[in-house]
């Protein structure tokens, strides 16, 4: 084969795991981007569970900024650059991972989809690609450590050092690399949006509910009837060193409490038990990235909760540049309305490290299982390398601010 022809035939070789998968699963084909999942899930899903997903705090704006904020850059590329063989893995860590993506961590993620965090572990291990798992999921992080080598725990702790030591300790035990501590929850968010479509953590039956589930027969059997045949009714598993309360039980509400005591105090208590990498979740102030580093902390993931917090609040994207900026030496991640492999490169080409998407995999899940999953993940790597083609680079290491233009006003001047 000709150097010619070993250039035009990389992008194909890039799309050999999307194809396959559609191949192997006829039901996949028309899959084309993420976005196509959240639409085949609304129609699948329960409007509760939906709505549960898809939507963020109060009016929704910080939900629209994150997607509207990548509009903020335009790509400059090069042209005649040979860009054939294309690399784009990543090392973090200490891993070399085989893109500069993972799967965002995701509570009670399997209500959704039939055992769901599994079955996005089971897909990340098999892409080589990162996936968090919530401290509000619903099956043990023993049993997902076990399915994903590449599994990460993220946590939601309060200010308690009684709760948060024999955590810390368990998580170790089950051997995870990278410990996540979610910053940006001290009360629950108002989601007006939740109580509208009847959803509730813990889960209130009602009239409204019922009706809800009963004209959704495909997810009322195929994931709420199969988890209570066969798994029992599911309990909150990993927010403490011991099982959680059932997803029905008014306990929960006592079991999430007192995080609004968490303070920087217990991060140094967690830095000083845990011995791996030690990530800060929920990030958006340079000043609180410095504080971080003061803390012994190795990475921080700009976010705001995909919007799902505090309404209103700045992009992950708009801060980004002044996070790394603060980080200097610090891994800095990002999540928020990540959809597609530019949205992946602009972050990386504004100094991120590495980039979380959370609810197209969720709605993959939902409507295809671990197939729809690995699919997702074959997407947004295809979309990766091609566009680096289009870019005219390589190596990640390529995708700089200079590859970049800002089309939009710079808001957080």
């Amino acid at each position: 084969m000709t150097t010619a022809d070993q250039a035009a035939s990389a992008p194909l070789a890039r799309n050999v795991a999307v194809r396959s998968v559609a191949q192997t699963d006829p039901r996949l084909a028309g899959f084309l981007a993420l976005d196509d999942f959240e639409v085949a899930a609304r129609r699948h899903l329960p409007k509760m569970l939906y709505g549960f997903i898809s939507g963020g705090a109060e009016t929704n704006a910080a939900v629209r900024g994150n997607s509207e904020s990548y509009t903020d850059y335009s790509f400059i590329p090069r042209v005649l650059t040979d860009v054939s063989g294309r690399n784009h893995h990543k090392m973090l860590f200490g891993h070399s991972y085989a893109a500069p993506f993972g799967i965002a961590p995701m509570g009670a993620a399997a209500i959704c989809a039939y055992r769901s965090d599994l079955v996005m572990a089971q897909a990340a291990a098999a892409a080589n690609i990162p996936m968090i798992l919530s401290a509000a999921s619903l099956i043990r992080l023993e049993e997902v450590r076990a399915a994903c080598p590449t599994a990460w725990y993220q946590a939601y702790l309060p200010g308690e050092a009684a709760r948060i030591e024999p955590l810390v300790d368990r998580v170790a035990a089950a051997d995870y690399d990278v410990f996540v501590l979610t910053a940006d929850v001290p009360v629950p968010a108002n989601r007006e949006n939740n109580v509208r479509s009847g959803f509730s953590v813990p889960i209130k039956p009602s009239l409204k509910l019922f009706l809800d589930v009963l004209t959704h027969p495909a997810w009322s059997l195929g994931t709420f009837a199969r988890t209570l045949l066969l798994h029992g009714m599911p309990h909150f598993e990993n927010m403490d060193a011991t099982r959680g309360p059932p997803i029905i039980s008014r306990q929960l509400e006592r079991a999430i409490g007192n995080r609004d005591q968490l303070s920087w105090e217990h991060v140094k208590l967690i830095r000083r038990r845990w011995k791996g990498p030690l990530v800060i979740k929920g990030v958006l102030s340079p000043a609180d990235v410095r504080t971080a580093k003061d803390c012994g902390v190795d990475g921080v993931v700009v976010s705001n909760h995909g919007g799902r917090q505090l309404d209103g609040t700045i992009a992950p994207l708009r801060m980004l540049p002044q996070i790394v900026e603060a980080a200097r030496g610090m891994t800095v991640m990002l999540d928020g309305g990540v959809r597609r492999g530019t949205d992946v490169l602009k972050a990386l080409a504004l100094g991120a490290d590495f980039v979380f998407a959370g609810r197209p995999f969720l709605f993959a899940a939902s409507v295809g299982g671990e197939a729809a999953v690995r699919h997702a993940i074959g997407i947004l790597s295809s979309e990766i390398a091609r566009n680096m083609a289009l870019l005219g680079v390589r190596e990640l290491s390529e995708v700089r601010a200079e590859l970049l233009t800002r089309t939009r006003p710079d808001l957080t001047s």
